[in-house]
């Protein structure tokens, strides 16, 4: 298939891909109409989601098995842990406290802390066009969210819920950084099932250890929007993402990555009636901006 037929073919799939993924925090703020806590209703996600990933995982070999070491298995492990289960137990307890639309674009910030940690545990010194970036973005950030603490009336669940979405997109960051020697040898199917796999039992230790609730007592809707968010923004759009990213390359994806803010936006206005300002939406502008800069930024 040639250049532009791959990205012609691959555009509707990493539309697709984006939009379903930026569904997820609409439907938590949707679930958490029905008065279920953060870790049950992170549990019916992983646990729909779970066999798909084991399915997966049996069928799809990894790529380079004379290239993998014990040590590597242990890794797939941390990184389970930590770009799954503690990325996603961080964005579902925020978003107990914060609207969908600012969630979102916190969490988009995190290309611009991949290259952050990067600079600081592996010594890639960012260029002076992606330090530009980043400052752009961070200052888009400190728009919308200073406009948001002075619509609030208390502002202490606003920081909060902020500061939990922060560490989610932080330990997604960590994720992304660390993993990267791996998927080449695993292979990006395998790789991610696997840390799916890994992220589940995570995510089903923390519930039989810390919470004392009873997983079948939630209204019907609760387990429809559980299984929706495991399927359509969690299995299918991490394979779309994939498919998408191999026939039209990282770097065209970023611009349809772009999306996710303003999808998650216009999602959570039809669904949730959340309002945005025009400063708010100003702020997104800016955010989006910065990170398609440092998308398109070389090392």
């Amino acid at each position: 298939m040639s250049g532009k037929r791959s990205v012609y073919f691959a555009l509707p799939i990493a539309v697709l891909g984006v939009v379903f993924f930026s569904a997820k925090a609409v439907m938590v703020k949707m679930a958490y109409q029905y008065q279920v806590e953060a870790i049950p209703l992170l549990l019916l996600r992983m646990g729909f989601a779970l066999p798909v990933y084991g399915v997966m995982a049996l069928l799809k070999k990894p790529a380079h098995p004379e290239h993998i070491g014990k040590k590597d298995y242990g890794w797939i492990l941390v990184f389970g842990f930590i770009g799954y289960y503690l990325a996603s137990l961080f964005d579902f307890l925020g978003l107990e406290y914060i609207k969908a639309s600012l969630e979102r674009i916190i969490l988009f910030i995190y290309p611009t802390l991949v290259i952050l940690i990067s600079w600081v545990f592996l010594g890639k010194k960012p260029s002076k066009l992606q330090v530009m970036a980043i400052g752009i973005t961070y200052l888009g950030i400190w728009i919308t969210f200073y406009e948001e603490l002075g619509m609030a009336g208390d502002i202490q669940p606003v920081l909060w819920g902020g500061t939990l979405v922060l560490l989610s997109a932080l330990t997604y960051a960590s994720y992304i950084v660390g993993s990267g020697w791996l998927i080449p040898k695993f292979g990006a199917t395998a790789f991610t099932s696997y840390a799916m796999i890994v992220s589940s039992l995570c995510v089903l230790v923390h519930f039989g250890l810390f919470v004392q609730t009873d997983l079948l007592h939630y209204p019907p809707e609760v387990y429809w929007l559980g299984f929706a968010m495991a399927m359509l923004s969690t299995v299918i759009p991490s394979y779309l993402v994939s498919v998408a990213i191999k026939y039209m390359g990282a770097s065209n994806f970023s611009i349809v990555g772009s999306l996710g803010p303003i999808s998650t936006i216009l999602l959570a206005n039809i669904f949730l009636d959340e309002g945005m300002t025009l400063t708010q939406l100003a702020g997104t502008v800016v955010v989006i901006g910065g990170v398609f800069v440092i998308s398109k930024a070389k090392v």
